[in-house]
């Protein structure tokens, strides 16, 4: 930090031409760096279900619950597992249905009223080992069982032991949780970053270390109040660890690149435009220059244009404004 004697220029900036003003001040003064390094960007956001891991069974019958196996919430089921036994009249009738038609061929020879009726049972959502049980056995079984179509949790089940229920109504919600997602907010000048960005992982508190994430989707809008973009990256969660609900920290890095920098604090928006002040031939002379920017990490800025290397700014933008708004009776 030096005490220097500090001429401010007219800030066009602010509207019209204001006459110069000269005021000691303690001004930090920074270096345009050129730096060699990968950066790193963290965004806030929560662990969700991955959506193509969600599944419901929705019987294409009505009937009554014979027997409930999965019988409590968030119980984890595997692919195949039965989670009830039930009868239906509807099912019923077309089981026997089926086996006359396999008594029928044996004397007369039509594959096709065969045929038929096990298209008919398919179509209900019999199981096949149970619909080929019937030719096996030469009998029905007059209950029918309903079987967990993936692995996951039971997140939602709306059966009891003897209920009834109707065709077309959800009676169980299974949430697989072997691949998740982080959904993330993010600002606009973040964006560049996420296009660029080469690798990214994540880090929870119920997890220790970082997992590898895959490059993320954006979401293709922007929300009005916030001025947000949604990002969202998939995580394999093989331990199960990562459960919905969850926050979570998403980071972005980009490969090793040389960048000319400067902290973000040197830098200044302005009616759509970026600035820094740069020092002048004379002590204590700065003028305001517009460059062109993209955001590194929390604490720095790319310089893409507008600067050179060793150039030398006002590190604190924002306090030389102040200083003239105050000077000058803006406020």
């Amino acid at each position: 930090m030096k005490k220097v004697l500090i001429l401010i220029l007219p800030f066009l900036l602010f509207g019209a031409e204001k006459p110069s003003v000269e005021q000691l001040f303690n001004v930090q003064i920074v270096k345009v760096q050129k730096v060699t390094a990968t950066y790193e960007k963290s965004f806030y956001g929560l662990i969700k279900a991955d959506e193509r891991l969600v599944t419901e069974v929705v019987p294409r019958f009505g009937g009554y619950v014979v027997k409930l196996y999965a019988d409590t919430t968030f119980e984890e089921v595997k692919k195949g597992e039965i989670l009830a036994k039930v009868y239906s009249p509807q099912v019923y009738k077309a089981k026997e249905e089926y086996l006359n038609s396999l008594n029928f061929l044996k004397k007369r020879g039509d594959s096709n009223m065969v045929e038929s009726a096990r298209r008919k049972l398919l179509l209900l959502g019999v199981d096949k080992k149970e619909i080929d049980a019937i030719k096996t056995k030469g009998r029905v079984d007059p209950y029918t069982t309903l079987r967990a179509p993936s692995r996951g949790f039971i997140f939602e089940k709306s059966l009891l032991q003897g209920s009834a229920f109707k065709a077309k109504s959800p009676l169980f919600k299974i949430v697989g949780l072997q691949r998740v997602w982080i959904e993330a907010k993010v600002s606009e000048p973040d964006l560049p970053l996420l296009y660029e960005a080469k690798s990214f992982e994540v880090e929870t508190k119920a997890v220790k270390g970082r997992l590898k994430a895959k490059k993320p989707v954006i979401y293709p809008t922007i929300d009005r109040k916030s001025a947000l973009a949604t990002i969202r990256a998939e995580i394999e969660n093989p331990t199960l660890r990562l459960m919905p609900g969850m926050f979570a920290t998403l980071f972005a890095k980009s490969e090793k690149e040389t960048l000319l920098t400067l902290p973000r604090s040197a830098v200044i928006r302005k009616m759509g435009s970026w600035y820094v002040f740069k020092a002048g031939e004379f002590e204590g002379e700065y003028e305001p220059v517009e460059v062109e920017v993209k955001p590194l990490d929390n604490e720095n800025y790319a310089i893409l244009s507008g600067l050179e290397e060793g150039d030398e700014v006002v590190g604190r933008a924002l306090f030389l404004i102040d200083s003239d708004a105050q000077i000058n009776g803006l406020f």
